[in-house]
């Protein structure tokens, strides 16, 4: 059966990352009774959908995101799959019956003018949410100051835009999710007994050039790494789990301690991602992540450590722990 995966791209999505996430996940996590599981930058959904599917005693979930048109895309996808589906397949078999890449550019131009106007039924925002998502250039989601999706026209020859098995799966396992549409301190409302928070903010730009983070109109700047943490210092002090993820400043300038400073009272793990969103393909490859988390042990790491672990979680390391996990 197929499983339930992100239906969308989403720049920073975890998919390529969970082999890396899981082992550092608390390490006798399965036991846990009656598990919350939060997200509250759920973006394209990977840990979720992987969370969800890997650890049935998780029997409440919450999503978030301050996105409201990928928040609607959830909603929808949850609760109107059929109709979902039937207006994409509409749009799908529209655009591949046209042969040029010209009437196929003007035909994207169209769809995003639509999209950006806001007058949409939901059904109707998500159909064209979706086609955006995988007919613009690199799956990226980018708006302006102004909130107006800009991402140019992708030239893909034969993009699947109605995916519909991965749209029923998604549909049958978000049924226990709660979908909000806020900021990411209101999720503490929703934390109940034995609770995980996965945090995948916008990622701190590791160049002036590097900001592939635009969601939203409103800026997610040091600022808001602050109140992050400081939300993280709030969930901790709850007494509730959490597990962060962020771009690795010291991977790039060995002097920028922004988030070894900003976490050191929690443990701080390092893990590779590649890194594929450039325009210069010589800059694309592999850098290292940060991966905080408030417990003391985790399931690639048994016994308590003192201090931050301070590791790289390299492919050497998944062969040597992988078959004990």
């Amino acid at each position: 059966m197929n499983k339930a995966r992100p239906f969308i791209k989403w720049v920073g999505g975890k998919g390529q990352l969970i082999d890396q996430l899981i082992p550092l996940l608390p390490t006798n996590l399965d036991k846990w009774e009656n598990v919350t599981y939060i997200e509250p930058f759920v973006g394209g959904g990977a840990m979720l959908f992987h969370m969800l599917q890997h650890y049935p005693n998780i029997t409440h979930a919450v999503i978030s995101d301050i996105n409201s048109d990928l928040i609607t895309c959830y909603l929808t996808v949850r609760d109107s799959p059929e109709e979902l589906i039937c207006s994409l397949k509409d749009i799908e078999n529209h655009y591949l019956d046209i042969k040029t890449e010209e009437e196929r550019k003007a035909f994207f131009l169209d769809i995003r003018a639509q999209y950006n106007r806001k007058n949409l039924s939901p059904i109707e925002n998500t159909s064209k949410f979706f086609f955006l998502n995988k007919t613009c250039f690199n799956g990226l989601y980018r708006v302006n100051k102004s909130g107006t999706f800009n991402v140019p026209f992708g030239k893909y020859k034969n993009p699947m835009i109605c995916d519909s098995e991965t749209i029923r799966k998604d549909s049958e396992v978000l049924q226990k999710v709660d979908i909000l549409n806020g900021d990411f301190e209101e999720t503490i409302n929703y934390a109940i007994g034995k609770t995980l928070f996965y945090f995948d903010p916008p990622y701190r730009p590791l160049s002036d050039t590097s900001n592939f983070n635009d969601y939203t109109k409103e800026p997610f700047n040091d600022d808001a790494q602050v109140r992050l943490k400081r939300f993280c210092d709030k969930v901790d002090k709850a007494g509730y789990s959490f597990m962060l993820s962020n771009s690795d400043g010291k991977g790039k300038e060995e002097v920028d301690n922004f988030f070894d400073i900003l976490y050191k009272d929690y443990h701080i793990e390092r893990v590779w991602a590649a890194r594929s969103v450039n325009a210069n393909p010589k800059k694309r490859g592999k850098l290292t992540e940060i991966l905080v988390h408030n417990y003391p042990t985790t399931k690639v790491y048994p016994f308590i450590s003192d201090g931050n672990s301070q590791s790289s979680l390299i492919a050497e390391d998944r062969a040597k722990y992988g078959k004990k996990l």
